[in-house]
């Protein structure tokens, strides 16, 4: 029997070849010791709970059963105390104390099944709804070569969920199973130990299209937080994200992962733009709910994903879901503690408490996503140094009435004026599903509008300025402020600094984007990838916006 148990971000194994396990912590002076010592968790009993195999005609099953612990036992988010033997499947999580384990669960358990529907059932990957205790893959029919497929024969454990069967000579390739089961253990590894969610999502993208053979291409998606929306949040492809988004939803929509071939009738949308011959999708799923869709496809005639292909699609699926379901709790924590510290600092004790106790912001503005834009002139010190103030003044204001109404046509909120920068936000007051998008078409327009500024201006032979500008989003505390008479509406939150840092490293005539905008817009935007420097010494990770397509026409998916 193997376990993987991690403890305040330590990981460690246990493996014996025993039928039952007994875990707890020793008892003082009694000389009984559990099989696995979860020391040093103090919140673990002495014992704590028990794990054995039954084996029985039809294969061996696992089972956990709660042995009157202090803290109890959770399963899959379930308090086991009292409520006696509970069967383990592939993939269950567990909780004893504040230790998280694993049970790698044997093979005769795990292999699942082919059903008459062409549906492959995995024990265990989806809590809630109408599957609840699985998650349910299938194979669309390809010439008919899956809906009768046997699954492969299992010699052990390890190799079980890995193995190919090759219909050709009726063999097993073994150096594919291995690389597989290679795969797979690092990615579990990684999901259990990544301490940036970014980065762990671009290294499952990455490793899964190299492990697959057939698949060229990959990507992976997740839901908006309050939105419907499908960020991009990782890719592997040489010509862009490629998506059809219709498939991502149908998978989310129906939680199941299906291999998909293009039919005669398939020649429009995303689907003919990218040339997607086939291609395969998983959901996330987490207690009945779809959190984003991971999937891999291929441009060229002839091939076909196999069975096995779609299981280590799923299985990969699943555990990442366990562990986006776990970064989202970690995140909602931080968050919380920082909306409190932020708001002792920022308000009284008192109205801090208030605002907790209500759950939400309404007493002085509200918590929400916003889209940011900072525009700064380049060189201003430079160029000012030698004018007079009055023509100072007349360049700035010319400046700010030709920039203004561009922002206010756009839906956009000036939040202040710093020197001769502009803060402006998008999505506040009032909240904008468009926020993003125009953003993006406020900056092009005042960028144009510099050239022409600067042509008329350079006619008349008045100084010409050229400006920078800079587009993040995230989530600020915005409302208004003051005293009644004098209300101003700002924001405030780690997200305004960061704009204003990414408008620090546009350059004169430049629009720069951070990547958290970009997974919001990339269907629309066409960019060029950068790196810009700041003020501060930072080196960040930006796209440079060369253009907005038409959203309409970019929405055309199939």
């Amino acid at each position: 029997m193997r376990i993987v148990y991690r403890y305040h971000q330590a990981e460690k194994f246990w493996e014996r070849e025993v039928d039952q396990v007994i875990v707890g912590r020793p008892r003082a002076g009694s000389g009984t010791v559990p099989d696995l010592d979860l020391t040093p968790d103090q919140t673990v009993s002495r014992p704590h709970a028990r794990i054995w195999r039954e084996k029985s005609g039809e294969g061996d099953a696992m089972f956990i059963e709660d042995l009157g612990s202090t803290h109890g036992t959770q399963l899959n988010g379930e308090e086991l105390r009292g409520q006696g033997a509970r069967r383990l499947r592939s993939g269950d999580a567990l909780q004893i104390g504040e230790t998280i384990l694993r049970v790698e669960v044997p093979s005769s358990v795990i292999a699942g099944e082919i059903d008459k529907s062409n549906q492959f059932v995995i024990p265990g990957a989806v809590q809630g709804g109408e599957r609840e205790g699985r998650i349910t893959v299938s194979f669309e029919a390809l010439d008919g070569a899956v809906a009768d497929e046997e699954m492969p024969p299992r010699e052990s454990t390890r190799v079980a969920e890995t193995e190919r069967f090759d219909a050709r000579n009726g063999e097993m390739n073994r150096g594919d199973a291995n690389r597989r089961l290679a795969l797979l253990y690092e990615l579990l590894l990684q999901c259990g130990t990544a301490s940036k969610l970014d980065n762990l999502l671009q290294i499952i993208v990455e490793r899964l299209v190299e492990a697959i053979p057939e698949a060229s291409r990959g990507a992976l998606l997740l839901r908006g937080r309050d939105s419907d929306a499908l960020l991009l949040k990782a890719f592997r492809s040489s010509e862009g994200p490629v998506v059809s988004e219709t498939l991502a939803r149908r998978a989310m929509r129906e939680g199941i992962g299906f291999v998909w071939k293009r039919g005669a009738e398939d020649l429009h949308g995303s689907i003919a733009n990218y040339r997607i011959e086939t291609g395969m999708y998983a959901p996330l799923m987490w207690q009945g709910a779809a959190l984003g869709v991971l999937c891999v496809d291929n441009p060229q005639t002839g091939v076909e994903f196999t069975p096995d292909d779609l299981r280590l699609l799923v299985t990969v699926s699943h555990y990442l879901s366990m562990a986006l379901a776990n970064n989202q709790l970690q995140e909602e924590l931080r968050r919380e503690a920082s909306v409190k510290a932020n708001l002792l600092r920022q308000f009284s004790p008192q109205i801090a408490e208030q605002l907790l106790t209500h759950g939400t912001l309404q007493l002085s503005g509200e918590r929400s996503e916003v889209t940011i834009l900072c525009s700064d002139i380049r060189g201003f010190t430079a160029l000012t140094k030698d004018m007079e103030p009055i023509n100072v003044v007349e360049l700035l204001n010319d400046y700010f009435s030709r920039l203004i109404p561009i922002i206010f046509a756009h839906n956009g909120t000036i939040d202040k004026y710093i020197g001769d920068a502009i803060l402006a936000v998008f999505g506040s007051p009032k909240k904008d599903a468009n926020q993003h998008e125009n953003a993006l078409r406020a900056a092009l327009d005042m960028q144009a509008e510099m050239v022409k500024s600067n042509a008329a201006r350079a006619a008349k032979g008045k100084a010409t300025c050229n400006i920078g500008i800079g587009i993040h989003c995230g989530e600020v505390l915005h409302g208004f402020v003051g005293a009644v008479d004098r209300m101003e509406l700002t924001v405030i939150g780690d997200a305004v600094n960061r704009a204003t840092r990414f408008g620090d490293g546009a350059r004169g005539g430049e629009v720069i984007i951070s990547p958290q905008l970009y997974q919001w817009i990339w269907k629309i935007a066409e960019v060029e990838a950068t790196t810009v420097s700041t003020k501060h010494g930072e080196s960040l990770s930006a796209f440079r916006l060369m253009n907005v397509k038409d959203s309409e026409a970019s929405s055309a998916d199939t």
